[in-house]
């Protein structure tokens, strides 16, 4: 995935998010989707694989409530997000694509003698403060001894209750 000239996979998958739209038969607004990839050890299957979905709307608000401090390099949020209040890192790409591939930025970010298969990886649509659509990318790091598998997949909502109640 961090080879020069491997696919974009969320580029592929944000693409691919209106099979989500079209199982909802609704049209979502780009903030309310969201891409994972989880750590592996926070895997349900033994392989690497995207999960796009609904984002659960109390972690968009805290990430609508953030998004200000968010800048293009990665930093941690000064608030562990729900619903298990777990500690992520983010970063903002603007675009209304995914034109920068997240495996490669993280990678890239990571310090020496991390790996990438400690953390997860979570893109969510997003709106800059002044209005300019992006993405927020967000880390999480597994960490067993404090109950943190690095399942990103735990930010999602994958009953969409953002779809009945569009102002959460």
């Amino acid at each position: 995935m961090q080879a020069p000239d491997a696919p974009n996979y969320f580029a592929d998958a944000w693409a691919a998010r209106f099979y989500v739209e079209a199982a909802l038969h609704a049209s979502l607004p780009r903030d309310s989707l969201s891409l994972v990839v989880n750590s592996a050890p926070g895997r349900s299957q033994d392989q690497s694989h995207i999960h796009v979905d609904c984002i659960r709307p109390d972690v968009r608000a805290t990430l609508r409530h953030l998004l200000p401090a968010i800048t293009g390099q990665w930093h941690p949020l000064s608030d562990p997000l729900p619903p298990h209040r777990h500690d992520y890192q983010a970063r903002w790409v603007d675009g209304e694509t995914l034109a920068v591939d997240p495996f490669k930025v993280l990678a890239e970010a990571l310090p020496h003698g991390d790996t990438m298969a400690s953390h997860s990886l979570v893109v969510v649509g997003a709106y800059s403060p002044d209005g300019h659509p992006g993405f927020i990318l967000l880390s999480g790091h597994a960490d067993p001894a404090r109950g943190d598998r690095g399942s990103g997949d735990e930010l999602q909502d994958l009953d969409c209750t953002i779809t009945m109640h569009p102002g959460l």
